[in-house]
């Protein structure tokens, strides 16, 4: 479990030697939290409790703290403190969905529907999903949650004929809930990208406003080329990552 106390580090310090003051607090306190040593989720002292125990100055503290921060480390929020960055998920380069990707790596993911709205498509939709336009379709929003924290923002388009409920995608993946009914995704074509989190994305995501997002647009497609699927989500870099197998 978590700490609920700040922990604090047992770090030593020698200030003959020539490598920097924020490397010998950052380099202990990174390998503690790579090991698994300091659990996720676990909170730090602040930088200025730091900086007195070490007995060096706040900006050597606060340089150590922003390594671990562009490392990926440690999230840092108002009103928070410092805390160990949650379990990152790592997804591979294949057409699956969040859901079965989780669930195969033995996390439970929990969602909440923001939105489920059955609407006519505009054009940019319509073209998508090969549709024409003002062709019923099912608008929906997800917040996907992994170890009660949010991880990503969902919205997806699916024709009407075949979209889930609001209850079936409460308790299942999109994808699972197409296959239970018959519908087999086969094909996609997606887009990766990054960009800053708007206000209200970073209010769901508990993040900072402008924090870091990774994106992916996708369109999928059925074993008939039927388009099934456009989506378009967005995900905490701090906790999200692609992995995929590259050869020369």
């Amino acid at each position: 479990m978590p700490h609920t106390a700040p922990y604090i580090p047992q770090i030593e310090i020698d200030r003959s030697s020539p490598t920097p003051l924020h490397a010998q607090i950052a380099e202990p306190l990174a390998s503690l939290i790579e090991s698994g040593a300091i659990e996720p989720g676990t909170r730090l002292e602040d930088e200025v409790s730091m900086a007195e125990r070490l007995r060096v100055s706040r900006p050597t503290a606060r340089r150590a703290m922003e390594t671990l921060t562009n490392r990926g480390l440690i999230v840092r929020r108002r009103g928070a403190g410092t805390q160990v960055t949650p379990t990152r998920v790592h997804r591979p380069m294949t057409l699956t969905s969040l859901a079965d990707d989780m669930e195969k790596s033995g996390v439970e993911p929990r969602t909440t529907v923001l939105d489920w709205e059955l609407e006519s498509c505009t054009p940019g939709v319509a073209a998508a999903l090969g549709l024409e336009p003002g062709a019923e379709v099912v608008h929906m929003r997800r917040l996907r949650m992994v170890r009660d924290e949010p991880l990503a923002i969902m919205r997806n388009w699916l024709p009407a004929s075949i979209a889930p409920t609001r209850e079936q995608l409460e308790s299942g993946g999109l994808y699972s809930n197409l296959r239970a009914r018959g519908v087999k995704v086969a094909v996609g074509f997606q887009q990766i990208s990054a960009r800053l989190a708007t206000a209200e994305e970073a209010r769901l995501l508990n993040e900072p406003t402008g924090a870091a997002l990774l994106t992916m647009q996708r369109t999928a497609y059925d074993e008939q080329h039927r388009a099934v699927e456009f989506g378009m989500h967005v995900y905490r870099a701090s906790m999200y990552s692609y992995d995929q197998t590259v050869v020369a």
